[in-house]
């Protein structure tokens, strides 16, 4: 969802900025002094489940982590054309899922600010399962909950280590995104084929019945 659906811009700047001057404030410290404690506590968790499970942080750093996330919610916004490349899907006739490492609070926040939730037969949180995509366990777990035939699916997320998974796991269609962070420069040398715009994907044919 995030940085595939979503602009990344939403959380980067809430982990990046927000989040350490709110610590700062609240600590008495400098914003750069801030960064300085809260970043590699942060990275030390990247690729594991409390990466993205804000009753993790929320206890870890003394915040009110979906609080703030609130107080920001203006900054959500939907990536260019992904409406479009969603309601050409669900028009399709094709089953059309979002997996998301998205903690359940933080979903039901951006679903109420996008109003996306529509355009998906089935919505699931890693949360759910215990695992981020990034472990092989997320998908065999997700199988169980939801079968699904791996190599006719196909799967778009910005995060090339979920993709590497997702591959290992045997999903038949991968890809990703160019620039996830409308902020950001478009990103270079990926290792999976990239598209700058959902438009780029249309039209999507009819499943034949």
């Amino acid at each position: 969802m995030d940085g595939t659906l979503l602009d990344l811009h939403f959380d980067n700047f809430f982990w990046q900025e927000f989040v350490p001057e709110v610590y700062a404030r609240k600590h008495g410290l400098s914003v750069a002094d801030s960064k300085l404690q809260l970043y590699p506590r942060l990275e030390a968790e990247r690729g594991n489940l409390n990466w993205y499970c804000l009753d993790h942080w929320s206890a870890e750093l003394g915040l009110d982590i979906v609080a703030l996330k609130r107080e920001i919610s203006h900054l959500l916004a939907v990536r260019a054309d992904a409406d479009l490349f969603l309601q050409a899907l669900a028009d399709s006739g094709k089953a059309v899922w979002m997996i998301t490492n998205a903690h359940p609070d933080a979903l039901t926040l951006k679903l109420e600010h996008t109003a996306i939730a529509g355009f998906f037969s089935r919505i699931i949180s890693s949360h759910e399962l215990g695992y981020p995509k990034e472990h092989q366990e997320f998908w065999h777990r997700l199988q169980q909950l939801a079968p699904f035939t791996p190599e006719r699916a196909l799967f778009v997320d910005d995060s090339e280590s979920v993709l590497r998974a997702a591959r290992q796991y045997g999903i038949g269609h991968l890809l990703t995104i160019a620039q996830p962070d409308s902020k950001q420069a478009p990103r270079q040398r990926l290792e999976f084929v990239a598209v700058g715009h959902f438009a780029e994907l249309l039209p999507i044919p009819a499943v034949r019945r």
